[in-house]
């Protein structure tokens, strides 16, 4: 609705307090009812902008000084897992459905640090 048609519906409203056709809880439920119906409007036309791609960051600092960054929008590392690449994850110790999984049911930030005894350090972070 236009809000030309809003301000009518609102005057009709108004009118038919003051000739007491309707009691003001009446108008009052239906003035109610009139800004919902307006805001619901403005909602449904108000384009919704798209978040971010939510990044799956992996880093991995080896004491003996490599360095390894990756970062991955998650959106890619779900199509990693679909018929459309050949990639064989068991084989190299990375439960990529675990971690989808975890990206799916909202989890954000560090989901994985590993410091291992000879200082290895891995993390995975979605951000």
């Amino acid at each position: 609705m236009s809000k030309n048609v809003m301000k009518e519906e609102r005057m009709k409203i108004l009118e038919l307090l003051s000739k007491g056709v309707i009691s003001s809880d009446e108008a009052e439920k239906l003035l109610t009812a009139l800004d919902r119906a307006e805001t619901s409007f403005a909602e449904s036309i108000v384009p919704t902008k798209k978040p971010p791609f939510r990044m799956l960051k992996i880093f991995v600092d080896s004491n003996d000084g490599d360095v390894v960054k990756i970062q991955v929008p998650i959106e890619f590392a779900k199509l990693l897992k679909s018929s459309k690449f050949n990639v064989n994850f068991t084989d190299n110790d990375i439960d990529i459905d675990s971690i989808i999984e975890m990206v799916n049911s909202g989890v954000m930030g560090e989901i994985v640090n590993v410091v291992s005894s000879d200082g290895d350090t891995v993390r995975i972070v979605v951000e």
